[in-house]
């Protein structure tokens, strides 16, 4: 028998990223593929080829996905049906009260999931309190059938008033018509967010069943791929926009978990470097081909929310917060009313940048930074591919016609409007949330981050830059360092002096309970099985919640309220601890605990001997040091300007910055004037 690996897969727009572990001393490898748009997982199943010698044994795989999100965002997700009930049938058509632009006069709701034409009623009711106003008629579900039947519907939303209280009758329909319409998938509200404020629970499910044929028709095809390699289907997890995992079972049966599990390991993996580097605040950026993604870890924490928007429309579920924008290394510069625009567009892995000689013939970031010298064509991640510096000088130059300006200073212009996007979108989570990046470390990963980050930094007045071990497949190795979760709520709304700590700790026990149930059935290990438990407060009054976490056992009311108080305080710098308090719902997260060898730092290949070239700075070529990251000593210091190359990224120290090797194998990037 050889060797056995954990292996994970981070698949993007580009690029497609695969880590391997072994099993037993921790040591971690990287690759990169090119991704496969058409169908994801032939890359995945490629790069594990490529990354894990016949013979050898996989003990787990891992991997984020954004099958479900691209389908989102281009609207090629199910043809969707929605049941509610009889008289509100507009809920979700009609959507909230809240603008999303409140001073845009062209601001409109977002389109629904599923229209008005396909969306039907029942005669039934439940009560606010559980209780059955009215049974459901069954045969008012006929015409639905009917519909179903000649509009060939993949899937349906179930989402009844109340359900969330007493799910019998969501339960009975979902019974009626897979009857009568085998095949179909079907989605219940008291399933996928038993959670008050009927909009955007039946919101919630509706993206669900929107995604669900998609995910599964991913998984099945992932599944199948690897049935040869893994000892049993449980084997296989996906990454959970929470920062948990779940196996594949798990995931076809709640695809909506997946949607951002993508860009999610990175967050999870700048949670062990906070561990690991001694440094509890981090603002993580994850640039690659297509998109920018930029996260918190707050205490060595990542920063997470209970619900988010997505095209517009509201999902309740657990998630990292995760900013995302369309700026990659693929991003495409082009002319727009005189200007020069970068991204959203991207060139993607198919043509790609010009560089690549695919096809692309318009100028990209991955482009500029060639034509800069701060890539070396000859040394790119993709083995078989060699970067063609003059494709991208005449795309470049093409488009500086236009202006006045040589192919290179249109390049150095393009990076920089790049650069002043992403530092933007970092203001978004940190400066407009009343937090000073100041304080921060900033931690650069994807494949183009480690070549933008010091010019990042040096935009926010951010001192530090970290460049982790394999740094352009980052978020695939922190796939690695996570467990099972799956995350369990029930709305429990009643004021915060009135409540019964008995009670209370009844309706936790039960939500313990089922997700006990879930880990052991998914072959957990008793002992590995721990809980989180939360509560959301507001201020008697207030639309929106806080979610402040409880401790295990026995519950003390008095220090959950001065929680809030304090939670409230920090947020939004003041507090009201003689208002009465609102609880609105009571959540426990389920986390099952996976076996992981501790890691070690990487193995050191021969190193390529240094080098020197010239590189664009400021509008001048400077001669420049390149050296492999492999010939770096722990505690070796390198003044900028310099180029650390490595097989998944590139890492540019600018002039006045200075590079070291720290423990753990990750590269230090620190300003002239922050040099102890």
């Amino acid at each position: 028998m050889g060797a056995r690996y954990r292996v994970s897969a981070d698949i993007g727009g580009t690029f497609t990223d695969i880590v391997r572990q072994d099993s037993e001393t921790g040591a971690c490898s990287a690759w990169k593929v090119l991704s496969t748009p058409g169908n994801p997982a032939i890359a995945v199943l490629r790069g594990i080829e490529t990354a894990v010698p016949a013979g050898s044994g996989i003990d787990l795989f891992v991997h984020g996905t954004t099958v479900g999100l691209n389908a989102l965002l281009t609207r090629r997700g199910a043809r969707v049906a929605l049941l509610t009930t009889r008289n509100f049938r507009d809920i979700y058509t009609i959507q909230g009260n809240d603008r999303g632009e409140i001073f845009s006069i062209r601001w409109n709701k977002p389109t629904p999931l599923a229209t008005l034409e396909h969306t039907f009623t029942a005669r039934e009711r439940i009560s606010a309190a559980g209780d059955v106003v009215e049974p459901l008629r069954t045969e008012d579900l006929d015409r639905l059938v009917e519909a179903a039947k000649q509009r060939n519907y993949e899937a349906i939303a179930i989402g009844f008033l109340f359900s969330f209280r007493n799910p019998a009758h969501e339960r009975e329909a979902a019974l009626y018509l897979a009857e009568r319409i085998p095949g179909v998938a079907i989605a219940m509200s008291h399933q996928v967010s038993p959670e008050w404020r009927e909009f955007d629970r039946i919101s919630t499910t509706v993206m669900d069943s929107y995604l669900a044929p998609v995910v599964r028709g991913y998984l099945e095809t992932l599944v199948a791929g690897l049935e040869q390699r893994l000892p049993s289907g449980r084997s296989i997890y996906v990454m959970e926009s929470n920062g948990g995992v779940m196996t594949a079972d798990a995931a076809r049966a709640a695809p909506l978990q997946t949607l951002l599990s993508g860009p999610v390991g990175g967050a999870i993996g700048g949670r062990a470097l906070s561990v690991a580097t001694g440094r509890p605040d981090l603002i993580c950026i994850d640039m690659g081909g297509t998109s920018f993604d930029a996260s918190l870890i707050v205490d060595g924490r990542p920063s997470q929310s209970n619900e988010t928007r997505l095209e517009g429309l509201p999902v309740q579920m657990s998630v990292v917060d995760i900013h995302v924008i369309g700026a990659g290394g693929g991003s495409i510069a082009w002319e727009e009313a005189g200007a020069v625009r970068v991204g959203p567009r991207s060139a993607g892995a198919d043509p790609g940048p010009a560089c690549y000689g695919l096809g692309g013939n318009e100028p990209t970031v991955s482009d500029a930074n060639l034509v800069l010298g701060r890539l070396d064509g000859a040394n790119f991640p993709e083995a078989d591919m060699t970067l063609d510096r003059d494709l991208a000088r005449e795309a470049l130059g093409r488009l500086g016609a236009g202006f006045g300006l040589s192919a290179e200073a249109m390049a150095e212009g393009v990076v920089d409007i790049i650069n002043a996007k992403m530092a933007d979108a970092i203001r978004t989570i940190t400066i407009r949330r009343g937090i000073d990046p100041r304080d921060f470390a900033l931690v650069a990963f994807g494949g183009a981050g480690p070549a933008q980050a010091a010019a990042l930094a040096e935009a926010l007045e951010i001192g530090e830059v970290v460049v982790p071990v394999h740094p352009g497949a980052f978020s695939a190795w922190g796939m690695l360092q996570t467990d099972v979760r799956h995350d369990f709520k029930e709305t429990h709304y009643g004021f915060w002096d009135l409540t019964d700590s008995a009670d209370l700790q009844t309706a936790y026990e039960a939500l313990e309970a089922k997700g006990r149930d879930t880990l052991l059935g998914e072959g957990i290990a008793p002992e590995a099985i721990t809980f989180e438990r939360g509560i959301d407060f507001r201020y008697f009054g207030q639309e929106y919640v806080l979610t402040i976490p409880v401790a295990a056992g026995p519950i003390d009311m008095d220090a959950v309220r001065r929680s809030f108080d304090q939670a409230y305080e920090r947020q939004y710098g003041h507090s009201s601890p003689e208002n009465r308090v609102e609880m609105a719902n009571i959540r426990v997260a389920a986390l099952g605990g996976l076996p992981r060898p501790a890691n070690s730092p990487p193995a050191r290949a021969t190193a390529r001997s240094p080098g020197r070239r010239e590189v664009r700075f400021a509008g001048t070529f400077l001669e420049t040091v390149i050296l492999d990251r492999n010939g770096l000593e722990a505690g070796e210091s390198v003044a900028g300007p310099a180029i650390i190359e490595e097989d998944t990224a590139t890492t540019l120290v600018p002039p006045g910055w200075q590079v070291t090797l720290i423990e753990g194998g990750h590269l230090l990037l620190v300003r002239g004037e922050e040099r102890s």
